[in-house]
């Protein structure tokens, strides 16, 4: 992209330019020793074509909605659409997310974002002594396709798009979702959002697993060519960095980990005949976004063109749309704080523009309580509105990828792409990424990271404003924090009973033999879990019959 002789003459320059700075730094230092990224790699104080002077753009940046797709998946992107607008939202019964659910659609929010509570995610019923104390928690609780059928009442499943947070019972409900649909005259091939699905990442960062890994890998590709078959607007999985960066992974960690989460998954479909050409196209990811502006602009952008290249280079991919790295992005949770939280909108709105102009496909921004507790009303009302100013006001979304050619943004591209790979080449000695997370090597990794981070924080290498530095005195106890009403637990569970009271449960026993059966056989699960749903089993119901085959998952311990 440069010509040899000006980058001679750039390169007089500079030492010109570092003698300059060599005599300003005597007189005023600079704030630090050394500038780091959050991955570990050095921020150089000042970037040049010499940084990116091997840097092709028809290789290495492209076009829009063209391979390798670093500048964006979509030819127009938002000039055409804008990303997906969701809020990330469900607390207590069905009843009460339905409600937060539709005021929110009425605010201008473009797509449902389903969380569900503990035992929802880890397949038990709120009756269940597991479940005591957190039903309705950190999400709705969902027992059956009863509560299914209360929380999308009023909601046309064929307008609205719906992500569900939802991994090691993800199959339970898509099944409930499905069945929700039918009952509203929705055909399958009209729904459209995204189950996470994501299993790895549980044993890597999470926690909310049931079965051993190789089980769990054989429900996930049940779904993938469940819904190839018959959901083809449907995403059967959202590969997941959010956590693994949440868990304390540095941005470098979070692309790698993710994509070799996605390399396993890939591999597993195509063992069971399925096509990468077909399958691959509704493969979509999902991504934190914190607080470092460039690097994480930058993160986005290789993590796309590195999945490009790994489509095509090491699954032979033919087709252009399978090679796509679509994806979602939180803001980062883990980087809001109790202290001063009307902080938190600053942070929020940085981290939601890093995520727009790294070509982000739908944004969830975090309310500015999330760190006191459950978001209210009016910080999920700004939180929305912040994604919609930075849509409709700031101009970013006028033009596509506007800091390409950047030489900080396209070096910092290279870099974590750099290493990214060099994670990934490591997993693959380890015989991939299940044998990784069997030996803790990929836990070992992210621990490290949080330590080191963690501190930074202590020492204050790293500030966090109004936590290490400009603290006031402030009291917490008497901000306004939304709470669940000890009360929906007594109301979930005596639904809960009447529901088991009710229903015919000679269908229900008979559903559940066949589940079992059927994962004994190594058949595809999908349909005899539907007609489970549509006899009122329940997710505790369900899960237990598959833990009588394929047992629990006992994590490993990281020395």
């Amino acid at each position: 992209m440069f010509d040899d002789n000006e980058l001679k003459k750039i390169k007089i320059e500079s030492e010109k330019y570092n003698s300059l700075v060599e005599k300003t730094t005597q007189k005023f230092p600079e704030r630090k020793k050394k500038f780091k990224s959050t991955s570990g790699y050095e921020i150089k104080r000042l970037y040049t074509p010499l940084d990116i002077s091997n840097l092709n753009y028809q290789e290495d940046l492209g076009f829009p909605g063209m391979f390798p797709f670093t500048r964006g998946v979509q030819p127009t992107m938002y000039r055409g659409k804008l990303w997906t607008m969701r809020q990330y939202a469900g607390f207590g019964t069905a009843e009460e997310s339905n409600k937060r659910y539709k005021y929110l659609l009425s605010q201008g929010q473009t797509g449902l974002s389903v969380a569900f509570d503990l035992p929802t995610q880890i397949g038990y019923d709120s009756d269940d002594p597991m479940a005591e104390g957190e039903v309705g928690k950190v999400g709705v609780a969902i027992d059956s396709l009863k509560d299914m059928e209360i929380l999308f009442d009023g909601i046309p499943l064929d307008k609205v798009s719906t992500s569900m947070t939802i991994n090691s019972t993800a199959a339970i409900l898509l099944a409930m979702y499905i069945v929700v649909a039918e009952k509203q005259g929705v055909p399958l091939d009209k729904l459209s959002g995204t189950i996470q699905n994501d299993i790895l990442k549980e044993y890597i960062a999470r926690g909310t697993y049931i079965f051993p890994p190789q089980p769990s890998m054989k429900i996930i590709t049940d779904i993938f060519e469940y819904c190839s078959k018959n959901m083809p607007k449907w995403n059967p999985i959202s590969i997941s960095g959010y956590h693994i960066r949440e868990a304390g992974a540095t941005a470098v960690q979070e692309v790698a980990f993710t994509l070799a989460d996605a390399i396993a998954y890939v591999e597993s479909a195509i063992k069971v005949g399925l096509d990468p050409n077909v399958f691959g196209q509704r493969l979509s990811f999902f991504f934190a976004s914190h607080n470092n502006f460039l690097e994480e602009i930058s993160k986005f952008r290789a993590a796309r063109r590195l999945w490009a290249k790994i489509m095509k280079d090491r699954f032979k991919v033919s087709n252009e749309k399978a090679m796509r790295l679509r994806f979602h992005t939180q803001t980062g949770g883990s980087t809001l704080t109790a202290q001063q939280p009307l902080n938190n909108i600053v942070r929020v709105t940085i981290q939601a523009l890093a995520a727009v102009l790294g070509g982000t496909q739908s944004l969830h921004t975090n309310s500015y309580d999330e760190a006191l507790g459950l978001p209210t009303e009016e910080s999920a009302m700004i939180a929305l509105r912040t994604q919609q100013i930075i849509a409709y006001e700031s101009g970013v979304a006028d033009t596509i990828d506007p800091l390409a050619g950047s030489f900080v943004i396209e070096h910092m591209t290279n870099e974590i792409e750099k290493r990214a790979v060099e994670y990934i080449e490591k997993i693959d000695s380890l015989g991939g990424m299940v044998k990784a997370i069997e030996s803790g090597y990929v836990q070992r990794e992210i621990h490290e990271s949080a330590y080191k981070l963690q501190l930074a924080v202590e020492n204050g290498e790293e500030v966090i404003v109004g936590v290490n530095k400009f603290q006031i005195n402030e009291d917490l106890e008497h901000k306004e924090i939304l709470k669940v009403n000890p009360e929906l637990e007594v109301k979930q569970k005596s639904n809960l009973k009447r529901l088991k009271e009710s229903r015919d449960n000679e269908r229900v026993k008979k559903a559940l033999k066949n589940i079992k059966n059927a994962a004994t056989n190594d058949e595809n699960l999908m349909p005899y879990i539907i007609e489970a749903v549509k006899v009122y089993a329940t997710v505790g119901e369900i899960s237990n019959a598959l833990r009588e085959v394929y047992g629990e998952y006992s994590e490993t311990v990281i020395i």
